[in-house]
């Protein structure tokens, strides 16, 4: 008799959701709320849970300990990820936890990016405005997981996300909860390769200094970034209403 792993039982699935405006967002709001129906799957707003950007950096790492998939939720903002996802990679990630010298933590674990653009597919190539076809925009992601030890899997990405008619995002919508709710049972796993190791020789990581920084500048520091990001709103709006 077959048997099925549901995602509970492989270590569950952490979907770290980054929209700064949600109330604006057609297709990642959607996704957001799917994934929070789905058995199995915790589910943290970050811009919910860390509106000062000051992250609970051992209780994102707690979180991470437990799953088998760690699932990046996100419009794709200048080419990358919204910045308070890119402070949680810098935050979290950290040297001798993540990565480098006893930084085990996270091997042998998969990483899944689900995107949503404001330009079409077609805007991503040579001969459009975008200049250069989607997947040159991955290597920042897929080197990260891999220098975790993590297995970065092929990208679920929804093109023209301002524009789409609603039967598009509901069919984009039932995919990903589909895709959630039978991992790890994935067809195509099984043809991917193994994690690659990234090991970084310590002569490469500079002696760590002592740290001086205060918690009050820390703070200041974080609500002035938090204030930074409200700022930018409307001009992040073309690709933040994804």
């Amino acid at each position: 008799m077959t048997t099925t792993t549901s995602a509970a039982e492989a270590g569950g699935i952490y979907v770290l959701a980054a929209h700064p405006h949600w109330r604006d967002s057609r297709v990642n709001r959607q996704l957001l709320a799917a994934a929070r129906a789905v058995p199995g799957v915790e589910v943290n707003d970050l811009y919910g849970s860390y509106p000062d950007f000051s992250i609970d950096v051992e209780a994102e790492q707690a979180r991470l300990a437990k799953a088998s998939l760690v699932v990046l939720l996100h419009p794709i903002q200048w080419y990358s990820a919204p910045p308070l996802q890119k402070l949680w990679f810098d935050d979290v990630l950290s040297y001798g936890w993540a990565y480098g010298r006893g930084g085990a933590a996270l091997q042998g674990k998969d990483c899944w990016l689900v995107a949503t653009t404001g330009g079409p597919e077609a805007s991503y190539h040579p001969q459009s405005y975008n200049r250069y076809f989607f997947d040159a925009f991955l290597p920042p992601y897929e080197q990260t997981a891999a220098l975790c030890g993590m297995r970065f899997l092929p990208p679920l990405v929804f093109h023209g996300a301002r524009s789409a008619g609603d039967d598009e995002v509901a069919a984009h919508v039932e995919v990903f909860v589909q895709r959630l709710g039978s991992y790890p049972q994935w067809p195509e796993l099984d043809e991917l390769d193994a994690c690659v190791a990234c090991p970084v020789p310590e002569i490469d990581r500079p002696p760590e200094h002592d740290d001086t920084v205060s918690g009050a500048f820390q703070s200041a520091t974080a609500r002035g970034l938090a204030s930074m990001s409200a700022a930018n709103e409307e001009n992040n709006k073309e690709e933040g209403a994804a």
